[in-house]
C-alpha cells in the first residue's frame, strides 16, 4: 500500500487524538493471491519486452552485423565442383600390410579388335626401377582404361583382394560435364560390349568360376525369394530393408595374409549396385531419374551394409559421385552429399561435403527437400564423430548447415528430439578447452560463432529450455563469454541465448547463482557501451535477474563499479535520444506523424530504467540510489523533455522508478531535494490522456503528498479535486491511489473540507460499496480517511449528509464476518481476504462505526444484506 499518514483513534473514546496510521505487517507466506497485493506495493518492479532481434534475409555463416571483416572469416558463398574433392583420399584404407605378388601378369597389348589385356611387372628390387616402373605404369593405365569402368568384366570374379586394396580403376570419359549437363555419351564403349575382355593369370580357369558364381547367385536370390515371400504373408509385419553382414576371411600367415571378399558380397554388389550405376549414367542430364538413382544406391549399400569405410569397391563409387557434384541442381546435390557423408570421407572431401551441405541448406527453399532426406541425421553424425581440431573448417560448415534449418520450425524441432543441444553443447566445451595462446583458439571462434547461434535459435523450444536449463549450460556458457570478450560476434550470441531464457524463472534462479555473470557483463557493458544490440540484452538480463531476486539485486550494487556503469550508459543512451529527438524537430515540419515504436536509444533507456526500478526495491540498494544525484536527475531529465505520447513506456518507467525512489526518507535522499521539481513533472502525466500514465502520477503524489509543501502544491493546483474525480473511475488500482492522497490531505485539518466539495464523501461510500468485500486494503483506506474526516464530528448527519444511514449499513454489514468473507473462494485466496480483513480493515471500521453511531441522533433501521 501507499505510505499514507492518517488519524488513529485514542484507546479513550471522549479524547480523540491525531496519530499515524501506519500499514500492518503481512506474514511473509507467500501464496497465489498475493500477486494481487504487488500491484499495490509502494515500491513496483518493472517488466518489459524482450529485445527484438529481426531475422536475416539470408542465411549465412556470419550475419550482416558481423563484426568480422570479410577477408578475415570463411565465406558463405563459394564455387564448388568436382575438382574440389580429393579423389586419392577415395582409397579404401587395409588394416594388412600387403606383401608383393608372386606370380608375373602379363602386360597389356591390343589388338585391331579392340581386346585387350592387363598384366603388371614384377616388383623391382632396386629403387631406380620403382621410380621408373611407376611411371611407366601410370602411363599404361592411362591407355588402359578406355572402356567403359562400370562393366562387370572391368571387375573379374577371380581378382585378387590386393589388387581391389592397392589399384584404383580410373574413371575416364564417365560422367564427363560440359555446361552442367551429361557428356556425350557417342565416343564410349557401350557396357555390354563383348569385344572388351579383361584377361587375367588365375590359378583356375574361367568356367570353373563362374559356376561357383552362378550357384551362389541362385542360392542368394532364392534366400531373398524366400524372405521377400515370407514377409508378405498375412499376420507378418513389412521389416526394414534387411542389411547384410559380409564375413570376410582371413587367410596366409605372415607377411603373405591377405583380405578376401566372401562371394555374397561380390554377387550383392554385381547384383544390386552395378545395375544403378548403369543408371546414373543412362540418365544422362535427367534430374528426376538421377535423384532416384541415387535414392535406390544408397538404399541398396545400406542393405548391403557398404556405407562407411566398409566398401572395398568405395573408391569407384565416390568417384562417380564427385563428378555427379558438377550438376547444377540442389536435390540431386542433396542425394549425394547424403551418400557422401554416409561413406565417412575425411579430410579435403569431408570439407567439401560438408560445404556441399550448407550450400544446399542455405536456400531456405530446400527446407522440404532436405526434411525429407533426413540431411540432418548425416550431419549430427559428424558433429558427434568428427575430431574438432582436426577438422574445425568441415565442422564449422556442417554447424553452419544446422544453424540454417534451424530457421524452420520443422526441423528445428526435429533436431531438438535428436539430441542436437547435448551435441552442441558437447562442442562448445571442447572449444572450451582450448587455450587463448593455442593456433587453433582463432579458428574454432568461427565454429563457436555457428554453434552459439544454433543454441540460441533452439532455445525458443520447450524441450530444448529444459536441457539448456537443467545442464551446466550456463557455468559453459559464462566461460565462453569470459574467454571471448574481444569476439563481439560470440559475445552477442552468448547474451542473445541469455535473453531469451532469462524469461524463465528456473532459469534465472540458475544464473544468479553463477557469481561471475555480474562481473561479465559490467566487462561487457563498459567494453561495448555503444553497440546496442550488446547492451540492450544485457541491461534485458540484469532487469530479469533483479525483477524477483533480492539477493540478486543486492550481489550486483556490490559489484565493483556497477552503479557508475548504470550511470554512464544512461548518460551515453539519454544524449543519443536527444540528438536524435533535435535531429527530428528539425525536420519535423516534412513527417508530422512520430515514429510509434521506440527507438534504439529509447529501447536501452526504458531497459536500463527498468534495472534501477527494480534494484531500488532493496532497502539499502534503495536509499544508495535515492541518494544518486546523477540518477535522480537523469530520471527527471526523461521526465521533461519526453512527453508519454512519444514513448509510454519510457515515461512511465521513469516515473515508477522515482516513486520507488521517493519510498525512502532520508536527509541525503536526491528526491526529497527535488520534490517539488518532481511534482511539477507528475503535474504533467496527470494531464495526459494516457491512463498508466495518470495512475502512475497518482502513485507518485500519493508518496510525495506526506509533504506538508507537496499538499499545499496539491491544493494550490487543484490536484485534489481530479483525484476525487479518479474515484469514479471503477477501477480498484486507480480509487485505491486516489484515495492514498486524500487520505494525506485530510491530515490536515484546514484541508478536509475538501472531500465536501465535488460529493467527494459520495464518491468514497461508492467506492466502499462497490470494491469492499472483494479489496479490504482499498475498504481499509477509505474506512481511514473518513476517519480523518470526521475527528472534529458533531452530528453525523452535518459531517457525512445524506450518506450518513447508507454508510451506517454498510459498515455494519461488512463487520459481519459470515456476510463480508466470500466463502466460495479458494483456501488460499480466502485466508489472505480474511487477513487483511481481521487486521486491517475489522480495527478501523468498528472504530468509525462507533463514532458515527454516537453521533448520530436518529439510528435507522439496519437490514443486513449478504453481498
Amino acid at each position: 500500500a501507499l505510505l499514507c499518514s492518517g488519524m488513529q483513534p485514542s484507546k479513550d473514546k471522549n479524547t480523540e487524538k491525531a496519530e499515524p496510521f501506519y500499514r500492518l505487517s503481512v506474514p511473509k507466506k507467500k501464496t497465489s493471491s498475493e500477486i494481487i497485493n504487488e500491484a499495490r506495493n509502494v515500491l513496483r518492479t518493472l517488466r518489459t519486452r524482450r529485445p527484438f532481434t529481426p531475422a536475416e534475409d539470408q542465411r549465412k555463416l556470419f550475419g550482416s552485423g558481423s563484426s568480422r571483416a570479410p577477408q578475415n572469416r570463411p565465406p558463405s558463398v563459394f564455387s564448388l565442383h568436382a575438382s574440389s574433392f580429393d579423389l586419392a583420399e577415395s582409397r579404401p584404407v587395409s588394416g594388412v600390410r600387403l606383401s608383393p605378388l608372386d606370380h608375373k601378369p602379363v602386360l597389356v597389348s591390343f589388338a585391331k579388335d579392340e581386346d585387350f589385356s592387363i598384366s603388371f611387372p614384377k616388383p623391382p628390387v632396386d629403387a631406380a626401377e620403382v621410380r621408373k616402373l611407376s611411371s611407366a605404369r601410370a602411363r599404361i593405365f592411362r591407355r588402359t582404361f578406355q572402356g567403359n569402368f562400370l562393366s562387370p568384366k572391368m571387375i573379374p570374379p577371380d581378382q585378387s583382394e590386393e589388387k581391389l586394396e592397392s589399384e584404383e580403376p580410373a574413371m575416364t570419359n564417365y560422367l564427363c560435364r560440359s555446361n552442367n549437363c551429361l557428356g556425350d555419351r557417342r565416343s564410349r564403349t557401350p557396357f555390354n560390349d563383348d569385344s572388351r575382355k579383361l584377361i587375367c593369370n588365375e590359378s583356375f580357369g574361367r568356367s570353373e568360376r563362374e559356376d561357383s558364381l552362378k550357384a551362389t547367385t541362385e542360392k542368394m536370390l532364392f534366400q531373398q525369394s524366400g524372405e521377400s515371400d515370407q514377409m508378405k504373408k498375412p499376420g507378418t509385419s513389412s521389416p526394414q530393408p534387411r542389411r547384410i553382414d559380409w564375413k570376410r576371411t582371413v587367410t596366409g600367415s605372415g607377411d603373405e595374409t591377405r583380405i578376401n571378399e566372401s562371394e555374397e558380397e561380390e554377387i550383392f554388389w554385381h547384383i544390386k549396385v552395378l545395375p544403378i550405376l548403369h543408371e546414373l549414367e543412362k540418365a544422362e542430364d535427367n534430374i528426376e531419374n538421377l535423384c532416384l538413382a541415387c535414392t535406390k544406391l544408397y538404399q541398396a549399400l545400406n542393405e548391403g551394409n557398404m556405407l562407411g569405410k566398409r566398401c572395398k569397391r568405395r573408391s569407384v563409387l565416390l568417384k562417380i559421385l564427385y563428378k555427379l557434384v558438377d550438376i547444377d541442381s540442389d536435390p540431386l546435390c542433396l542425394k549425394l552429399a547424403k551418400i557422401i557423408l554416409a561413406m565417412k570421407v575425411d579430410g579435403k572431401n569431408l570439407l567439401s561435403v560438408c560445404k556441399l551441405a550448407f550450400k544446399i541448406c542455405r536456400n531456405e527453399k530446400n527446407d522440404s527437400i532436405i526434411q525429407n532426406d533426413r540431411l540432418l541425421d548425416c550431419l549430427l553424425d559428424v558433429l558427434r564423430t568428427e575430431d574438432l581440431q582436426k577438422n574445425s573448417e568441415a565442422l564449422l560448415y556442417c554447424t553452419g548447415a544446422i544453424k540454417c534449418m534451424s530457421g524452420n520450425a520443422v526441423l528445428l524441432n526435429e533436431m531438438v528430439t535428436k539430441g542436437a543441444v547435448e551435441m552442441f553443447l558437447q562442442v562448445m566445451k571442447q572449444i572450451n578447452n582450448v587455450k587463448e595462446n593455442d593456433t587453433y583458439f582463432s579458428s574454432l571462434g568461427h565454429l563457436l560463432v555457428q554453434v552459439t547461434a544454433t543454441l540460441r535459435n533452439v532455445a525458443d523450444v520447450a524441450p530444448a529450455r529444459c536441457q539448456l536449463i537443467c545442464s551446466d549450460t550456463v557455468s559453459e556458457l559464462c566461460v565462453a563469454l569470459e574467454q571471448r570478450m574481444n569476439d563481439k560476434d560470440v559475445c552477442t550470441y552468448i547474451v542473445r541465448i541469455f535473453s531469451k531464457l532469462s524469461s524463465y524463472n528456473d532459469f534465472c534462479a540458475a544464473l544468479a547463482a553463477c557469481s561471475r555473470c555480474y562481473i561479465l557483463f559490467l566487462a561487457l557493458l563498459n567494453k561495448h557501451q555503444k553497440q546496442q544490440d550488446l547492451v540492450i540484452r544485457i541491461v534485458f538480463i540484469l532487469g530479469n535477474l533483479t525483477e524477483k531476486n533480492n539477493q540478486a539485486r543486492e550481489q550486483f550494487f556490490k559489484e565493483r563499479g556497477s552503479v557508475n556503469t548504470l550511470i554512464s550508459l544512461f548518460q551515453t543512451y539519454h544524449e543519443l535520444d536527444l540528438n536524435a529527438q533535435k535531429w527530428y524537430h528539425e525536420r519535423g515540419r516534412e513527417k508530422k506523424n512520430h515514429p510509434k515504436h521506440p527507438s534504439e536509444a529509447e529501447d536501452v533507456l526504458i531497459k536500463l530504467i527498468r534495472v534501477l526500478a527494480n534494484l531500488s526495491i532493496h532497502p539499502s540498494v534503495g536509499e544508495a540510489l535515492a541518494a544518486a544525484h546523477r540518477i535522480v536527475e537523469l530520471l527527471i531529465t526523461v521526465l521533461e523533455y519526453k512527453s508519454v505520447d512519444d514513448c509510454e513506456e519510457l515515461v512511465i518507467n521513469a516515473a515508477t522508478t522515482i516513486n520507488n525512489l521517493s519510498y525512502y526518507k532520508m536527509k541525503s535522499s536526491a528526491v526529497q531535494d527535488k520534490k517539488l521539481h518532481i511534482a511539477e513533472m507528475l503535474l504533467k502525466l496527470l494531464m495526459s490522456n494516457n491512463m498508466d500514465g495518470v495512475v502512475e502520477a497518482v502513485r507518485g503524489f500519493g508518496n510525495l503528498s506526506q509533504h506538508r509543501e507537496i499538499c499545499d502544491f496539491i491544493m494550490q493546483k487543484k490536484i485534489y479535486k481530479f483525484m476525487i474525480a479518479l474515484l469514479d473511475a471503477k477501477n480498484q488500482d486507480v480509487c485505491f491511489s486516489a484515495c492514498g492522497v486524500l487520505l494525506n490531505l485530510t491530515v490536515d485539518k484546514k484541508k478536509r473540507a475538501l472531500l465536501m466539495e465535488e460529493g467527494g464523501i459520495g464518491k468514497l461510500v461508492d467506492c466502499l460499496q462497490d470494491f469492499g468485500p472483494t479489496d479490504w486494503q482499498l475498504a481499509c483506506l477509505i474506512c481511514k480517511t473518513l476517519w480523518n474526516y470526521s475527528e472534529n464530528i458533531t452530528s453525523a448527519a452535518s459531517c457525512f449528509g445524506e450518506d450518513t444511514d447508507t454508510l451506517l449499513v454498510l459498515l455494519t454489514s461488512l463487520l459481519d464476518e459470515e456476510l463480508a468473507l466470500d466463502h466460495s473462494l479458494d483456501t488460499d485466496l480466502r485466508d489472505y481476504h480474511k487477513l487483511y480483513w481481521e487486521r486491517e480493515f475489522k480495527p478501523v471500521a468498528e472504530k468509525l462505526l462507533d463514532r458515527i453511531q454516537r453521533h448520530h441522533s436518529c439510528l435507522p433501521t439496519v437490514t443486513i444484506t449478504p453481498f
